[in-house]
């Protein structure tokens, strides 16, 4: 098997967006009336023919659901080194897999707070996306000649939207401005934060402040991911806190600010593995998987792997 197959797959359950309908009854109930309203049916439909953006890790895609969703807000959080900005990276890159192999044929918009975007490793991970898909289409030389001109590290590169921001002002005027950039390009699929706290953890005396600027910046986010059919994934660093009588880990901006997202994911070392761990989701259990960091990207975990310096 070909160490890339396994990350085309979209869901955990066996639905995929092909067959969905084919679960749906014949008989579908009329749409809401109500100016803005969404009925539950509806939702139901919309859920069971949605494509997920793969992690590139096949474990991780399925104590997910199939992978990122979009439509909702993903905040993935951990200590230093542990991967977050990896996992940011090669989710711009997969989300412009085309649809004929499970992808979403979309654009990424990549919000960097810290500094840490690393063109010379997105170039890598797209290069190894793109021979991964090639290799898979090469079953098929008509659907291969096709995608061959789009499928290019450098269209890839082209297509991750960056923007580089130094305070939280900028942050929150970038965000402000999304609703326009979107609705002019409407082939943005995700949008990622990197990292969402950086810029709120320095030059606030006002607490209050702070937690009225996040929630209204997290609303934005929500309307955003909805009204674009958007995924969002917002990376989150890890502070300190004391409770019951000891100090543990746990992200930054506070309790409050955990109510902002719909997926919450936290990123740990087990020994020398990485792992994921499913804090909060509406639609999936908890549970907790191994990742890798590859040259290739984010992958499933190989027995006896060693680190490696990438680049």
């Amino acid at each position: 098997m070909l160490p890339g197959r396994a990350i085309f797959s979209n869901r955990s359950d066996g639905v995929t967006p092909m067959t969905a309908h084919e679960r749906l009854p014949q008989n579908r109930p009329i749409q809401s009336d109500f100016f803005g309203a969404q009925t539950a049916w509806e939702m139901l439909s919309e859920e069971l023919v949605q494509k997920h953006i793969t992690t590139g890790c096949q474990d991780l895609d399925d104590i997910l659901g199939g992978g990122i969703h979009c439509k909702e807000v993903t905040e993935i959080g951990g200590v230093p080194g542990i991967g977050k900005t990896q996992i940011g990276i090669q989710l711009a890159v997969n989300v412009q897999i085309p649809d004929e192999f499970g992808g979403l044929g979309g654009k990424a918009i990549y919000i960097d707070t810290e500094g840490s975007f690393m063109v010379e490793r997105a170039y890598q991970i797209a290069k190894a996306c793109v021979q991964d898909v090639l290799s898979i289409s090469a079953i098929d030389g008509k659907v291969a000649e096709t995608h061959r001109k789009k499928m290019n590290p450098n269209v890839f590169l082209a297509n991750i939207l960056y923007f580089r921001v130094c305070s939280y002002t900028e942050q929150i005027a970038v965000i402000n401005y999304l609703e326009k950039f979107l609705a002019e390009e409407r082939d943005v699929k995700i949008l990622i934060i990197d990292s969402v706290s950086f810029l709120f953890r320095q030059d606030f005396d006002d607490l209050a402040l702070r937690t009225r600027i996040l929630s209204e910046m997290s609303l934005k986010l929500m309307k955003l991911a909805k009204s674009f059919n958007l995924a969002v994934v917002l990376l989150n660093q890890v502070t300190t806190k004391f409770t019951e009588g000891s100090f543990h880990l746990s992200l930054a901006l506070g309790d409050s600010w955990s109510h902002a997202c719909t997926n919450r994911v936290i990123l740990y070392w087990n020994n020398d593995e990485r792992c994921a761990y499913i804090e909060k989701s509406p639609s999936v259990r908890s549970a907790s998987s191994g990742f890798s960091v590859t040259a290739e990207g984010i992958r499933n975990i190989i027995p006896s792997h060693k680190k490696i310096r990438i680049l």
